[in-house]
């Protein structure tokens, strides 16, 4: 077996898996004392995780619609909140002209 960072396998570690080879799945216990399984996943957050690439452009914007999304100075700046608006208009608009 070829571990991913290219490392091989020790003599112990070789022992290990043959011991495991011949037993069914039923009878493997997989779990990580260091890693709990989760099962309450109530306070999870989808794509909480995800982080788009960002890119810097110039856009010329009417006064007033800058003016207002600077006066919601929520804990997110003006940029997130217009990034927002416009990822929900797409989300709206997805399948218009498909």
């Amino acid at each position: 077996m070829k571990m991913a960072e290219g490392r091989k396998l020790t003599n112990e570690e070789k022992a290990v898996l043959e011991a495991l080879r011949g037993r069914p799945d039923s009878d493997i216990d997989r779990t990580d004392p260091d890693a709990p399984e989760v099962r309450d996943w109530s306070g999870a957050v989808r794509g909480a995780l995800y982080r788009p690439v960002k890119q810097p452009v110039t856009i010329r914007l009417d006064a007033d619609v800058l003016a207002w999304f600077k006066a919601r100075g929520d804990t997110k700046g003006y940029q997130t909140r217009i990034n927002a608006a416009l990822r929900e208009y797409i989300a709206r608009h997805q399948h218009d002209r498909e």
